[in-house]
């Protein structure tokens, strides 16, 4: 299995639409309705909408390639495209998603590896990120990573208020 990271860029508008979707729909349809499903994947993964993530300066998107196919994707953030007031001295990961049938395979790590990366680039402090309170796999990922609930914030999913834990891991 050869594993690689690239950097997205404007040029991966459409990949980065489509891996979007797909992974967010298969983490979260069961749990959720259609409709509030549908009215989240509308608004946040338009092609405008991340194109102007991808435009921000602040904002970075990132592929895991297994043998050369796209099979997830990171996003973070630093300074005001932050989702919540965390300070200078944090970095934000704002999506971390692997297809399902790449999952269980050490991807996560490769792109939390990329995040880490990334906030000592900048002279970050910490990393931190929002988890529904439902996504068990995920939060004990994050545990076994070094991360903990730090607190919690709203996520609107449609019309539905859910809370996400705030997680986060102070880096040495």
């Amino acid at each position: 299995m050869t594993v690689k990271i690239k950097k997205c860029n404007i040029e991966d508008l459409l990949i980065l639409q489509e891996i979007s979707f797909e992974t967010f729909n298969e983490t979260f349809k069961d749990q959720n309705s259609p409709e509030n499903m549908k009215a989240y994947l509308d608004r946040a993964f338009t092609l405008k909408q991340l194109k102007k993530e991808l435009s921000n300066i602040d904002s970075e998107f990132f592929f895991v390639y297994v043998n050369n196919e796209v099979a997830g994707y990171l996003k973070v953030n630093t300074n005001d495209a932050q989702s919540e007031e965390m300070g200078e001295e944090a970095l934000e990961i704002e999506r971390i998603y692997i297809k399902s049938n790449f999952q269980k395979h050490g991807l996560g790590k490769y792109l939390l590896n990329k995040a880490i990366e990334k906030a000592m680039e900048h002279n970050k402090k910490k990393i931190w990120l929002g988890v529904w309170e439902k996504n068990e796999n995920a939060m004990a990922f994050y545990k076994k990573m070094g991360f903990d609930q730090t607190g919690s914030h709203s996520f609107y999913m449609g019309d539905e208020e859910q809370t996400d834990f705030i997680m986060t891991k102070t880096l040495t």
